[in-house]
């Protein structure tokens, strides 16, 4: 049973291993100068300017938040659709899907008539 997955923890592990001895050798054998040029902040090509840490406006936590929720059903639907076209029962996943997407839509609705689409 658990032999369809050895493949994949085999991969799993030459991805680690491999990370894992690259960061190693660029720690053992990489170059080491600092220099207060090297050390000192840099910020898209530019000296920065202001406090590092600055305050962000709710608003765009909540839009990123909203954007995950909503957008986090396409993860959902891309196994259904490639269940959906192998399997007998289709009227089955089909429902569910609706059920899925009603959900989804009420939550919509939800979120837009509180005003929380709304960046004012």
């Amino acid at each position: 049973m658990l032999q369809g997955y050895l493949p994949i923890l085999i991969l799993i592990l030459l991805a680690l291993g491999l990370a894992g001895l690259v960061i190693v050798l660029g720690n053992l054998f990489g170059p080491r100068r600092p220099t207060p040029r090297k050390l000192s902040p840099y910020e898209s090509g530019m000296v920065p300017f202001g406090p590092a840490q600055r305050r962000v406006d709710i608003r765009f936590y909540r839009i990123a938040v909203l954007f995950i929720l909503f957008d986090i059903e396409i993860i959902f639907m891309y196994p259904w659709a490639v269940l959906f076209m192998n399997l007998s029962a289709r009227a089955f996943l089909f429902i569910e899907m609706l059920i899925f997407m009603l959900v989804l839509t009420v939550g919509y609705v939800y979120v837009w008539r509180k005003g929380g689409l709304e960046w004012d």
